[in-house]
């Protein structure tokens, strides 16, 4: 499993990269290995504005379909367009290529409930 250091984590297995004021969402490793080879990804909440735990997408596995849900309160100003033709990207580089969504925080949102590597890593260990 990989747990990169320079993200940040939630309960619901998501990871955050934030970068100024713009916050990149996607699964974590352990998420997409419980879901198993990613069929689709659906997100139609590209422009709108979620509260932390909204649920802003789902992912179709082969067995199952998840929910996504919003790391961070903010508007949605990007859907990564490559998972489109590549939903299996999740699998292959959840941290990269995978990513979901990118979200322009809101002022003042409150991370405090996000994870650090170290703590997700004990939460599914």
């Amino acid at each position: 499993m990989n747990f990169p250091a320079d993200l940040k984590y939630t309960k619901d297995h998501e990871w955050v990269r934030i970068e100024g004021n713009v916050a990149t969402v996607g699964v974590t490793d352990f998420a997409q290995s419980e879901l198993g080879d990613i069929v689709f990804v659906e997100i139609e909440t590209e422009g709108q504005s979620l509260a932390v735990h909204e649920v802003f997408g789902t992912v179709e596995a082969v067995k199952t379909v998840s929910d996504l849900f919003m790391p961070v309160s903010g508007k949605i100003i990007e859907v990564n367009a490559g998972l489109a033709d590549d939903p299996a990207s999740v699998n292959n580089d959840a941290y990269g290529a995978g990513w979901m969504v990118k979200v322009e925080l809101e002022a003042g949102a409150d991370m405090s409930h996000l994870m650090d590597a170290s703590a997700y890593e004990a939460m599914v260990s």
